[in-house]
């Protein structure tokens, strides 16, 4: 989950939570791989690198006993908490640890108790976390459709941004409800993906407003917020849960409508660029989290694979792939009666994954080049003797 390029020690990785947190870098070698502290299980919902080295990581803590009356549930109900850990990668140091129940009531939740009282409360239901410009944290809590800023070594909370405590005056069009992916931009705007506002129907969540990605202008000073763009789908998507708002280099936006299992790209001003989805046999059930796009170069240390099979007496049909080299622009075929006589009989431009090729040679050695746009070879297959 939460598949995504980031930097770590200065060059680009590829990083993921399956239970532990694992990068790799451009060669797709597992350089780390650790897991939450202080005997928790780490949750999937952020993976976040920091300039620092640091890993910031959600967690859902262990359910607890308490008093939900509150709320309209049992006096001796389960709650469920969310927790912050930043850990230092390196060595899987625990150095900030933060708890919600700490510092946020159960009373802020839009969500409902249990209707068992065996399961626990998940009152708050962290899903992102971002490092401000001043170093402290943007905490997104889905189930009080608030976003919390927090200090990052006090672990008080500086502000509240909508919910039912909200510090912000909230502008027209600018509240939004059971949101994801709080972020920070660097022009000091704030991006979240609005899932609109949710019904529970026999526990089933179900989303009733349309979904949308939102830019929100913050004044600090007067305490307002305001809407200044948004996002929404030709096609008007239902996300109840899951999602994404990801601001590209150029300015563009591209959006993962989770559970309504599209993603898009759309220009700043919001027209639309290009929007995929799932095969209808991919169950929303399944899931997406989140979706992302970035620039990846990936370099490999092994050799590209080539198969080939007599088409006709003079006709060879050959394949070729490198899985993960994002390089190869072209695959040049070479044949010969002896590893030390090869020529060149055809170059082929990338296509996908494998590309196949019909080459002209009656010869029985086959070499492939995995070639570099600019020409230069990036890696040679192993002979194929037919």
């Amino acid at each position: 989950m939460d598949f995504k390029v980031q930097n770590y020690r200065g060059k680009p990785v590829l990083s993921w939570q399956e239970g532990e947190y694992v990068i790799l870098d451009s060669s797709y070698r597992e350089i780390a791989r650790f897991r939450a502290g202080n005997g928790y299980l780490g949750d999937h919902h952020e993976f976040l690198i920091t300039d620092e080295d640091t890993a910031l990581i959600t967690i859902y803590g262990k359910a607890s006993s308490m008093d939900l009356s509150s709320v309209g549930g049992p006096e001796d109900g389960l709650v469920r908490e969310g927790i912050v850990q930043e850990v230092e990668i390196e060595s899987g140091e625990v150095i900030f640890e933060w708890h919600s129940l700490e510092h946020v009531n159960i009373e802020e939740s839009y969500s409902p108790p249990p209707e068992s009282p065996e399961w626990a409360f998940d009152y708050f239901h962290i899903n992102s976390i971002d490092v401000d410009h001043d170093s402290n944290l943007l905490i997104s809590a889905r189930n009080t459709s608030a976003v919390y800023k927090v200090d990052r070594r006090s672990g008080e909370v500086m502000w509240r941004l909508g919910g039912k405590k909200s510090d912000f005056q909230m502008g027209p069009g600018s509240p939004f409800a059971y949101q994801h992916d709080a972020r920070r931009q660097p022009d000091g705007t704030i991006t979240i993906f609005d899932n609109g506002t949710t019904v529970f129907d026999n526990g089933i969540p179900k989303a009733i407003e349309e979904s949308r990605g939102i830019v929100l202008e913050l004044d600090e000073e007067e305490m307002t917020a305001v809407l200044m763009r948004e996002y929404t789908h030709p096609d008007r998507q239902f996300a109840h849960a899951a999602g994404n708002m990801q601001v590209l280099p150029n300015g563009n936006v591209f959006i993962g409508w989770g559970r309504a299992l599209v993603f898009s790209e759309f220009r700043k001003d919001g027209e639309l660029l290009f929007s995929a989805s799932f095969p209808p046999s991919f169950s929303p059930k399944d899931g997406s989290y989140r979706a992302f796009r970035f620039p990846w170069n990936g370099h490999l240390s092994d050799q590209p694979a080539a198969a080939a099979e007599r088409a006709s007496e003079d006709e060879v049909k050959v394949y070729a792939s490198w899985n993960g080299a994002t390089e190869v622009a072209t695959w040049e075929v070479l044949a010969g009666s002896s590893l030390y006589q090869l020529e060149s009989v055809g170059s082929f431009p990338r296509d996908g994954f494998e590309t196949a090729m019909l080459v002209r040679t009656a010869e029985p050695y086959i070499v492939v080049h995995a070639k570099h746009r600019a020409g230069q070879v990036l890696g040679t297959t192993g002979p194929v003797k037919l």
